[in-house]
């Protein structure tokens, strides 16, 4: 039976989800697949299909991509070529990012297949080349990894969304730009773009763009070691998520606080935020998460890593001693790097005094140094043996006639090395990518 909501859509040929009638626009949308069967007009076909998309975007802020694969699905079935190829091309982003979250690999190609193929007939069909146009084309050659050739067009699609005043556009190509830079490894430039890009959501309001813009910048932070600011710029992103009440990319926020702590050489907080997001998320949908998530887990307990080296933060975690901190023992922290960095090879007193100390080999000062330095890393990191045991074995730093050096079976992980690799997103999107 036809409804009042129904009869509007019918009458005024659009339905709008506001929050006073978000409920039973819901119940309404959630039961118009009927009207696909039994046939529409134009306007109101296109109509519906809209109301599809509105709900579909809304079930993936809300982290439930089950129902908004449904939803974008049905808004496909409504769209009409090539009237709504940009719509539908919008729908496309929207499902290859959830099927590269659910590591769908096949069901990723069949749109990014499709998607291709509109961005074709687009270019057959289109009198004019608008920001939009461009902006589109960027976000499929993303997909093939055409890196190069999808910079040149969000380029394109930037210039003319500033002569078109388009500024919401605008905005969705500089937060392109960004990722982009980051596919190339230009981290100078992927900040620069977030920076203008903050700037521009000074005067409108895209609270989704900033908080994914947040998120971004806490990634390229990430990168560049400052784990300070990506923290700071994740809280912020958590923030405006929150306040819009979005919750698709808490996770990720989660995953990055805990690898911000992680590299920080924070690994219990690290794995507090790791295990926080293990249990907030949905393991059957965000797979590609999970197995992040997962990953990084496993790496903080790997158990067969004798020793973990960060330099930078001047600590040195060892299996059964724990976290070593350094603090302001330079010479030490110098010493057990260039013989961790190269186990097996022996250093003598000439390369010592020459590498660490910068000086030419003098028995008179550098003998009793040298001898009283590597003491005194033994006792740092070299893990407490048999009280009994008299012998002089060592776990980790060996003297032989030819110098010292570092015990080349023993497992060594440094700061920043990955054990192994995370599952790759499948055409090279993300679920803050933009569409």
């Amino acid at each position: 039976m036809i409804n009042e909501e129904m009869a509007g859509l019918q009458s005024t040929g659009t339905v709008t989800l506001k929050p006073n009638n978000i409920e039973n626009s819901l119940a309404f949308l959630e039961r118009s697949e009927d009207t696909l069967q039994i046939g529409a007009d134009a306007t109101n076909q296109a109509a519906l299909g809209r109301s599809f998309y509105q709900l579909g975007k809304l079930h993936y802020d809300k982290a439930d991509l089950i129902k908004a694969e449904e939803n974008f699905i049905l808004s496909l079935k409504c769209g009409e070529r090539p009237r709504d190829i940009f719509s539908m091309l919008k729908v496309y982003g929207f499902l290859i990012r959830i099927a590269s979250e659910r590591l769908e690999n096949t069901k990723a190609g069949l749109y990014i297949t499709e998607a291709e193929t509109l961005v074709d007939e687009m270019t057959a069909n289109l009198a004019s080349l608008s920001a939009e146009y461009f902006y589109n084309v960027g976000i499929v050659k993303n997909y093939s990894s055409k890196f190069d050739e999808a910079k040149q067009n969000f380029e394109l699609a930037y210039k003319r969304s500033k002569e078109e005043n388009e500024p919401e556009l605008l905005a969705k190509c500089l937060l392109a730009l960004a990722m982009n830079a980051t596919n190339r490894q230009d981290n100078t430039a992927a900040r620069d773009y977030l920076t203008q890009l903050n700037q521009l959501l000074t005067i409108i309001t895209k609270n989704y763009l900033l908080g994914a813009m947040y998120h971004h910048l806490a990634k390229v932070e990430l990168a560049d070691e400052n784990y300070d600011l990506a923290l700071e710029n994740l809280d912020k992103a958590n923030r405006i998520l929150n306040e819009k009440k979005c919750w698709n990319l808490y996770g990720y926020v989660l995953l990055a606080k805990g690898m911000a702590h992680k590299f920080s050489g924070k690994y219990e907080l690290a794995l507090e935020y790791f295990g926080l997001a293990l249990d907030t998320v949905d393991k059957r949908v965000f797979k590609r998460l999970t197995d992040m998530l997962q990953k990084e887990v496993d790496d903080v307990n790997d158990s067969s890593v004798d020793i973990f080296l960060d330099r930078v933060n001047r600590k040195v975690k060892e299996r059964s001693l724990g976290t070593i901190d350094f603090k302001h023992r330079f010479v030490l922290l110098e010493i057990l790097f260039l013989l961790a960095k190269n186990p097996g090879s022996y250093y003598d007193k000439d390369q010592l005094a020459s590498m660490i100390w910068k000086d030419e080999y003098n028995p008179l000062i550098h003998d009793k140094l040298i001898y009283t330095s590597v003491s005194r890393l033994r006792k740092l990191i070299e893990p407490k043996g048999d009280k009994n045991d008299k012998s002089d074995k060592r776990k980790y730093i060996i003297r032989g006639k030819d110098g010292y050096t570092f015990n080349p079976h023993v497992n060594i992980r440094f700061h920043n090395e990955s054990r192994g690799q995370n599952a790759a997103a499948i055409g090279n999107v993300e679920l803050s990518s933009p569409v």
